[in-house]
């Protein structure tokens, strides 16, 4: 007895602490406290607490997308006549990735970036939140990738931004995109180290052999659109344009790089077919009229509780309150960026956090009406429920890693405003699976009377 009185006093002081850090992750930036009562004179000024630092500080902001921040939306066609059927998948692909990093080197950071196919043609479809320079942006988005290979310039000290990498890979070679076959990731026949072969096609080969001539023991560096991507220092003179570029790579290491190098190897033209926009005005009243619903909502739910459970119900809002400071402290760490879609997922998995609890209270109801002691028929009616909760929300979870389509299955739904609605959906359905459960039960033995 003890030990079970040890293990409940243990979980009730972990929900406290959830439900303080859950309060704390969720304050605002600023919160200004002045209390003027009688004698009673306070006024001081709370600030969120920072997590981590410098580069690795953690932003805890709620991430909205374009339909709730406000912003564009771009289709592009993508021209892959010029490229051959079996390379068009790669070339899309680091399409994409040098598309994403564009965007981000916009400051875009939540942007969502994909490829569709419709009939034979495949598009870009870009989304811009909180963008107000669309035509920069489009014209950013709209470059072919440019690649260029640079020599060492060894009077100018060794570089660590990219400003000055300019400088001190100043040294044309003459060789660009144009030169570069594939790029493709290999592991190193000796040593099995993931590395990146790299083939020139014949007039790259000769520029490549004068380079490697010229710079051996030196280092040539890589750019994509005056980017550096890496910088290899030459080892040997290489005559046939086959080359690898080695180092500490692993599987994913080694595959961006190639993508880098093939985004401008295979240079996909791409042309704007569409252009909308939204504005921030919208997107502010979509937020406050999501947040209406959400409050009503919850309202509604914990009336129901309470007036049906009494005691027990008043539990289950308190059980409510903590889930929800746990999904939106979660929705601020991953971060998840909510749409609207994504906001009604959050607001119909309240409504099945309560399933949980009504499922354990009727079980419980039924073992009281069987003579069964108060604090018996408690843990009868958890154990009991679970095989229900458990199956119904199975049933929910695969529905939402259908519509989240993980695979990116072509056959399966791919839009961003699903994906949204599944991410917040699913995310719900694990944290009320853990709050039905863990916290509601150690919130009854606990604070509950056992009559």
């Amino acid at each position: 007895m003890a030990s079970i009185a040890s293990k409940t006093r243990n979980s009730f002081l972990t929900i406290v602490a959830i439900f303080i850090v859950g309060l704390v992750f969720n304050m605002p930036k600023v919160l200004p406290i002045n209390i003027n009562w009688g004698k009673i004179q306070w006024q001081h000024t709370f600030y969120r607490p920072e997590i981590g630092a410098g580069a690795f500080k953690k932003n805890l902001d709620l991430k909205f997308g374009l339909d709730l921040a406000g912003g564009a939306s771009l289709v592009f066609e993508v021209d892959t006549s010029a490229i051959k059927k079996e390379d068009i998948p790669s070339a899309l692909e680091s399409l994409k990735g040098n598309i994403e990093r564009r965007v981000n080197l916009f400051g875009i950071s939540e942007a969502n970036v994909q490829i569709s196919t419709v009939g034979e043609s495949n598009r870009l479809n870009i989304e811009l939140p909180g963008i107000e320079n669309v035509d920069q942006a489009i014209e950013l988005i709209g470059q072919t990738a440019q690649l260029s290979f640079k020599g060492e310039n060894t009077e100018v000290t060794e570089a660590t931004t990219s400003a000055s990498f300019l400088d001190a890979f100043s040294n044309d070679t003459g060789i660009n995109g144009s030169h570069l076959i594939k790029a493709l990731v290999q592991p190193n026949p000796n040593t099995g180290q993931m590395e990146v072969a790299i083939e020139f096609n014949e007039v790259g080969s000769r520029l490549f052999e004068t380079a490697t001539k010229e710079y051996l023991d030196k280092r040539i560096a890589i750019f994509l659109d005056d980017i550096p991507v890496t910088y290899p220092t030459v080892q040997t003179v290489i005559p046939d344009g086959k080359a690898v570029i080695n180092g500490n790579f692993d599987a994913k290491s080694a595959k961006a790089l190639a993508a880098q190098l093939n985004a401008g190897a295979l240079p996909l033209p791409i042309t704007l077919i569409s252009q909308s926009s939204v504005g921030a005005t919208l997107g502010k009243d979509s937020i406050d009229k999501g947040v209406f619903a959400g409050l009503v909502g919850l309202a509604i739910v914990s009336l129901f509780m309470i007036g049906n459970y009494g005691y027990l119900g008043f539990i289950s809002v308190l059980g409510l309150v903590i889930y929800g400071l746990i999904t939106l402290s979660l929705y601020r760490l991953i971060p998840v960026t909510l749409t609207f879609p994504g906001i009604v997922g959050f607001i119909l998995s309240v409504g099945m956090a309560v399933d949980s609890n009504i499922l354990i209270f009727e079980r419980m109801k039924e073992e009281v009406r069987a003579g069964k002691p108060w604090n018996i028929a408690m843990e009868l009616g958890f154990g009991r429920a679970w095989d229900s909760i458990k199956d119904a929300n199975t049933c929910t979870i695969i529905t939402g890693l259908i519509l989240f389509n993980p695979l990116n299955w072509s056959f399966l739904n791919s839009s961003g405003m699903v994906r949204g609605f599944a991410v917040t959906l699913l995310l719900g359905i694990f944290i009320s699976m853990f709050t039905g459960v863990f916290v509601t039960r150690t919130l009854l033995r606990v604070l509950a009377k056992k009559n």
